[in-house]
């Protein structure tokens, strides 16, 4: 497997990202004291692990990559102007610590740590790791995915009926609507509830246990940059619905929607369903 000069090899950023996970956030799940959660400013929580496990990935990935720096989510709710990094020419990590924090608050298993690898304004790499399946998707640029030393190649239904993809609750009431409104005449994909945490869905995605997922909001690096490039190199495609690009690294923050499906066409199918 090609290594890009600034990727270090995945396999040594996994490892990294177990270790985190095996010392500093699975043994906080389920045994959080009630001091150990707090409210950021924006009205999300943060836990303790959140924090610490930042921290420790943060000091080991620079100590992989020498003159790289870190982009993680608590720092940026205290320091928002660190993410003009992105657009910098060092290479940068973007960490989302615990993705899904209020599921792993409330001892909900679908949660997850993400770690992005940006160099050139491009997403270079990324990494979904989810503790308590102790299992990692990762992927380079042009490179594959891969999760347990194997290549995911996960096979799209071709009937638009046979995909499954991840919608709120607003968007599953569009669709029932739009489905009376047809009469059942055109083909309409399954839908279930979202996870409550974007790193899951990705790496679902690229199993192939997911066919499309539709995100609307503000689209956080750290939620996003890992799994876009994990959803590309698994043969997926996604767009911005406003642009009709993908999501690339930027360092302001906007409300965004964006739409990821197994191919161009039915990336169009849907998006007419789905906004119209």
């Amino acid at each position: 497997m090609k290594v890009s000069p600034v990727t270090p090899e995945p396999v040594k950023v996994e490892n990294i990202i177990r270790n985190v996970a095996e010392d500093i956030v699975f043994p906080r799940f389920q045994t959080l004291a009630s001091h150990e959660i707090s409210t950021k400013g924006s009205g999300d929580i943060v836990t303790i692990a959140d924090e610490e496990a930042e921290y420790a990935l943060g000091q080991a990935l620079k100590d992989l990559l020498p003159g790289s720096v870190v982009i993680g989510e608590e720092e940026i709710a205290e320091n928002p102007i660190i993410l003009n990094a992105l657009t910098g020419d060092e290479p940068v990590w973007v960490i989302d610590p615990v993705d899904g924090t209020q599921n792993f608050a409330n001892g909900n298993t679908r949660f997850a740590m993400i770690v992005a690898l940006i160099y050139g304004g491009k997403t270079v790499a990324g990494w979904i790791h989810e503790p308590v399946r102790d299992t990692t998707v990762w992927a380079l640029i042009g490179e594959g995915v891969y999760e347990a030393n194997k290549c995911l190649q996960p096979n799209s239904p071709k009937q638009i009926d046979n995909l499954i993809g991840t919608l709120s609750r607003f968007q599953k009431e569009r669709l029932s609507a739009f489905c009376i409104e047809q009469n059942g005449k055109q083909e309409l994909p399954k839908s279930v509830e979202k996870y409550g945490c974007v790193g899951a869905e990705y790496a679902d995605l690229a199993r192939g246990n997911l066919q499309y997922a539709f995100y609307k909001g503000t689209l956080k690096p750290w939620d996003h940059l890992a799994g876009v490039l994990i959803h590309a190199e698994s043969g997926g495609y996604s767009a911005l619905v406003e642009t009709r690009i993908p999501l690339k690294p930027d360092p302001k923050l906007r409300r965004q929607a964006m739409l990821l499906a197994p191919n161009e066409d039915i990336w169009h199918y849907l998006l007419n369903l789905l906004v119209g």
